[in-house]
């Protein structure tokens, strides 16, 4: 049996960025990053940002729109929050299943 290749483990450190002075960093125009003009290569159709309860975030990239709407119904079902980037713009979704006032359900 083949051995698996192990992923190289990318070390997160949030915690040395944020401990350096904000006069340390250039600042930024809003409107020079909001109309960057960033777009997707061709292949890219969505990326669904997944925000988990331990508060990390999962990133999935999809090149078809049902894998996608599978992917979104499915976060929807199990209230997971995620934000949706495509090239249209990004939305941010916190899902609520909607309450039915139905007498005949």
């Amino acid at each position: 049996m083949p051995k698996r290749k192990v992923k190289p483990y990318f070390k997160n450190r949030i915690e040395a960025i944020q401990k350096i002075p904000s006069d340390m960093f250039e600042p930024m125009d809003y409107d020079l990053v909001m109309n960057a003009n960033y777009s997707f290569p061709p292949t890219v159709l969505c990326i669904i940002r997944e925000h988990k309860h331990s508060g990390r975030v999962k990133e999935h990239i999809y090149q078809r729109g049902y894998a996608a709407n599978r992917k979104i119904k499915q976060l929807i079902t199990n209230e997971q929050e995620f934000t949706i980037i495509d090239q249209e713009g990004c939305q941010h979704i916190y899902p609520q299943l909607p309450l039915y006032d139905d007498p005949l359900a």
